[in-house]
């Protein structure tokens, strides 16, 4: 997948034992088309090797300050990436940034890059005595006054032996904080915006249950693409999701209704897979073979219609987008849900095309009649063109 529109990223790495984490989000920006140089301080030479770094960037690792070359690399820096993400970001890297002090090329480079006004992220790791310092503290408040961004250190067990606060943040979060920093659009910060995502589960017994084959992956590309262009997001799952962003987990088609029930939202995008039908008699006990005699039947009943409950309420200043997925005449069932549940959009996708697999092709039909039709792609890619079209 391609979503990187040609974008560069310059990761500054510091002196931190989490230093080797960073092979993995070099791997992930490589991975979705960014652009990587690396720049980092001698004592990081520690903890990682140019080699690995250069092998996995593709590019020269930078960390000598006055070596020579054929230009002023702390400038070139500069003005080559689109964003400097500082990881992991030591406390003494953390502070010389905060007081200006320029004494080896990480930090001139963002002295540097400080007065180009461009995204600046740091993901601090250290421990917890150095993370609760008022000192550090006060740099970092100093930095964010600045517009530096930060993904907090997480809770864990330590180098030093100690556990608490101080843990770099896993790379997935700095990864997809490094996203938003990249393509946000700031008028969008006002906004909320509500997606559903996976294939709802409605208990027969209390272990077993009914589902459908939706992975979930459509419905979190598009909130992570939402996150990324500035969105205020919630997602509303039926599958584990760490991110950036609010999630709420659900089970069943009701959790997921009186979840979306009195929200206040401007889009709500329904990319879960409800299910249609429920067991009528759920049984709070496992159901023992040994308990049946002949064949075992369930009695199913039909779940409220999620989507068309909510869209009863929706407020003049709301959109609600829903999906549709079948494999018999695709466009004329879609048309036919997009007037029924009173959307606004409605996304028709195959099932021979949606289903597990990492692509898919869609066609969006408008509630004034228009219909756009997006090719074969990733879902990455498609959630992206989905939300410049539905989110005007």
């Amino acid at each position: 997948m391609n979503t990187s529109l040609n974008k560069n990223i310059l990761i500054g790495i510091t002196s931190s034992i989490a230093a080797y984490k960073i092979y993995e989000l070099i791997r992930l920006y490589k991975k979705n088309g960014y652009n990587v140089k690396i720049v980092t301080t001698k004592n990081a030479l520690n903890f990682v090797s140019p080699l690995v770094l250069e092998t996995l960037s593709e590019n020269k690792c930078f960390y000598n300050q006055f070596e020579p070359r054929d230009n002023v690399e702390h400038i070139s820096l500069a003005t080559w990436t689109d964003i400097f993400v500082i990881a992991p970001s030591s406390a003494n890297t953390i502070s010389k940034c905060a007081q200006g002090i320029a004494d080896n090329l990480l930090t001139s480079v963002f002295c540097a890059y400080l007065g180009y006004k461009k995204p600046i992220l740091f993901a601090p790791a250290m421990n917890t005595g150095m993370w609760e310092n008022p000192i550090i503290q006060e740099n970092i408040l100093k930095l964010k006054k600045l517009n530096c961004d930060f993904v907090e250190p997480q809770n864990g067990f330590l180098a030093c032996g100690t556990e608490g606060k101080g843990k770099l943040a896993d790379v997935n979060l700095i990864y997809h904080q490094t996203l938003r920093n990249l393509h946000q659009n700031k008028n969008n910060n006002s906004k909320k915006i509500i997606v559903t995502m996976g294939g709802t589960k409605e208990k027969i017994d209390s272990v077993r249950y009914i589902t459908n084959s939706s992975s979930g992956k459509m419905g979190t590309a598009i909130a992570d693409w939402a996150y990324y262009f500035g969105f205020e997001v919630n997602a509303i799952s039926t599958i584990e999701l760490e991110r950036n962003y609010k999630t709420t987990k659900v089970n069943s088609a009701i959790e997921m209704l009186n979840q979306l029930q009195n929200q206040d939202y401007d889009y709500l995008i329904m990319a879960a897979a409800v299910g249609d039908f429920k067991v009528q008699n759920e049984s709070e006990t496992k159901i023992s073979k040994e308990e049946i005699e002949g064949d075992f039947c369930l009695k199913l009943t039909k779940n409220p219609d999620v989507v068309a409950t909510i869209a009863k309420n929706k407020k003049e200043n709301q959109k609600i987008i829903g999906f549709c997925l079948t494999d018999k005449d695709l466009i004329n069932c879609a048309k036919n849900k997009l007037i029924n549940k009173n959307l606004d959009y409605i996304i028709a996708n195959d099932v021979k095309t949606a289903l597990n697999t990492n692509q898919n092709k869609v066609t969006i039909i408008e509630k004034s009649g228009k219909i756009i039709d997006i090719d074969l792609d990733t879902k990455e890619n498609i959630a992206k063109k989905i939300l410049e079209v539905v989110c005007d």
